[in-house]
């Protein structure tokens, strides 16, 4: 069987979750690394937006959202259960808070890391907006080890890369700010084996003509 072709930029968030999921499922796909100021031409032929993550199959469909691309994988394999089969209200919650993560907080994060880059005079009322999804992911993890229960599911691994991002733009403000439960979780994933093995560097793919291959078996 042929696998599925993912087109991916190593430090887009959504590049980022679509490995995580695709590395947590154990699916087979070949990865492909771009950079965006050479996008590859069969990339952008297959989705036209020319955004990553890009996942591509034989018979010529395309899954082109990140969310998509996480949730095929999970639905080919999921030997963790981070989609919480057990569980038949875990499912909207964790599409309810990831929805919530990928519009409200990332409109705010975007305008937080921008005047925070240019010294902008709302550098601080726009980290209070991205602060108040921050306090609701610390309550929620006040009374769990992750943001659906004990064990780790979909809504950890989807919203884990923006709040990442919001940590770096200001380390030392993050690491003293009043949500430690969210920094530890932040730290967990971080140091996991799982994101190292998501964030390691591959050959880009028009310079190399390498694929990598993701959960390959021998």
């Amino acid at each position: 069987m042929v696998k599925p072709v993912l087109y991916s930029l190593q430090n887009c968030p959504y590049a980022m979750r679509a490995r995580l999921a695709i590395l947590l499922s154990g699916v087979p796909v070949n990865l492909r690394a771009i950079v965006l100021k050479n996008k590859p031409v069969e990339m952008v032929r297959a989705s036209p937006k020319a955004e990553v993550p890009v996942l591509v199959f034989e018979n010529g469909e395309v899954i082109d959202q990140s969310l998509d691309i996480m949730l095929w994988a999970l639905d080919q394999q999921d030997p963790h259960n981070v989609l919480y089969s057990h569980d038949p209200a875990a499912m909207p919650d964790m599409l309810s808070l990831i929805k919530r993560n990928d519009t409200e907080y990332r409109n705010a994060l975007l305008k937080y890391r921008c005047a925070k880059r240019y010294h902008e005079a709302t550098e601080e009322t726009d980290r209070q907006a991205c602060e108040v999804f921050i306090l609701l992911l610390e309550q929620r993890l006040s009374t769990h080890r992750y943001l659906l229960g004990d064990a780790l599911s979909l809504a950890d691994l989807a919203i884990l890369p923006l709040i990442r991002q919001f940590a770096k733009t200001d380390r030392r403000r993050f690491l003293q700010g009043p949500y430690p439960k969210v920094q530890q979780w932040l730290k967990n994933h971080l140091d996991s084996a799982l994101f190292s093995k998501a964030m390691v560097n591959t050959p880009l793919w028009l310079d190399s003509g390498l694929e990598t291959v993701m959960n390959e078996t021998i």
